[in-house]
């Protein structure tokens, strides 16, 4: 799923369903460089993913282990993720909820909650999602957050009022910079994209990972 800007005024849900209807396919089935570059090698347990989108993230923390849950505003995106979960092979480790994320409180802990790009061009509360998210950890867990510090020209994101957050500005706001957490990884990777026309660019993503102490 692609805030801290105020996006349009349009209702999240209808967006995101029409967003998914656009094509059969949207993303690109493979996992996110930087889940699979943090979260390699961990031991697995629970994992909860916010904004989980068509699943390849959340497929590939299936086949290492971990019993996953994902959460996403659009039937029709999760409908795929079951699918290609089938295909994979890793259905049985996978559960698929539809979930207005806004206002969301968890109603259990995880042992690792994750975030990757939950941006949205319409109106979506991201650093109360994550900070739900964040209480979500059990003691002894991981929070990983990747996320967009610019939107390419051809986003369809608005710009935005105030710049997007670093990891280290982000672990501030969400008060992971205190005590009860440590933070593993706060860093700013650059990488080269492709716009829909052939257009390149370069982009420079977030990547915040936090552990939980178990106090």
């Amino acid at each position: 799923m692609e805030h801290r800007h105020q996006g349009h005024a349009e209702d999240p849900d209808e967006f995101w369903e029409s967003f998914y209807a656009e094509r059969d396919q949207i993303w690109s089935g493979r996992p996110n460089a930087m889940l699979v570059r943090e979260l390699s090698g961990l031991t697995p347990g629970t994992a909860l993913e916010l904004g989980c989108g068509e699943g390849a993230d959340a497929i590939w923390l299936a086949e290492q282990g971990w019993q996953v849950t994902g959460l996403d505003m659009s039937g029709l995106a999760l409908q795929r993720a079951a699918l290609h979960a089938e295909e994979a092979g890793v259905a049985d480790r996978v559960q698929w909820h539809r979930q207005d994320l806004a206002g969301w409180a968890a109603g259990e802990q995880y042992d690792l909650v994750c975030a990757q790009f939950l941006h949205s061009p319409v109106e979506l509360p991201r650093n109360a999602i994550l900070a739900a998210g964040a209480r979500a950890v059990s003691p002894g867990g991981q929070l990983l957050i990747v996320g967009h510090e610019s939107f390419p020209p051809w986003s369809r994101h608005p710009e935005p009022e105030e710049a997007l957050p670093t990891a280290a500005e982000l672990a501030a706001e969400l008060g992971l910079d205190g005590s009860g957490w440590i933070l593993e990884t706060v860093d700013s990777v650059e990488r080269d994209v492709t716009g829909p026309d052939g257009e390149p660019g370069t982009l420079t993503d977030s990547v915040l990972r936090a552990r939980r102490l178990v106090l």
